[in-house]
């Protein structure tokens, strides 16, 4: 089984990055993998309730390129964009982008602003066919490219909601 993922012992199969309680179930699975002791239901449904959730913010929706027509949540915080499992937005297929980190795309919900950050690679990466080379607000409809990917920008949170107000 790829190691990103991790299976319960009810056989349920689900990302690692989402915790070590089964979605499905709710069963326990260790990091490593092993199958956690059984629990009490009130104690697996009370751990289910508070495992952490990180709500969507925004999308991204490929309108170019090898994953032309998939979107991509965004998360408050940093979401990471390349070819490599260890992104938040993977895009394999196209080779010009870098496997980690080729560039960001940042919510602060403090101050309810999309932020676009050059990675750590060498590439770079364009909105709206303009370099950035520096932290760079984003706004609805924008259009992020990265090698031969076009990414086109929409936010759910900002002036008119944000999950504080919640």
């Amino acid at each position: 089984m790829n190691s990103a993922m991790l299976e319960c012992p009810n056989g349920h199969i689900y990302p690692k990055r989402i915790g070590t309680i089964c979605p499905y179930c709710g069963a326990g699975v260790n990091p490593d993998g092993s199958i956690a002791a059984p629990r009490d239901p009130s104690e697996v449904e009370t751990a289910l309730l508070y495992e952490k959730i990180r709500p969507a913010c925004g999308w991204l929706v490929c309108i170019s390129g090898p994953r032309q027509g998939l979107s991509f949540t965004l998360r408050q915080g940093a979401n990471f964009i390349g070819r490599g499992e260890n992104n938040d937005i993977r895009l394999p297929g196209d080779k010009l982008v870098a496997t980690n980190k080729h560039a960001a795309v940042s919510y602060d919900p403090k101050h309810r602003k999309f932020t676009l950050l050059p990675g750590d690679a060498e590439q770079i990466v364009y909105l709206n066919d303009d370099p950035v080379y520096q932290p760079t607000p984003l706004y609805d409809f924008n259009v992020i490219a990265l090698g031969h990917t076009k990414l086109l920008f929409r936010p759910l949170c900002g002036e008119n909601f944000s999950w504080l107000d919640e």
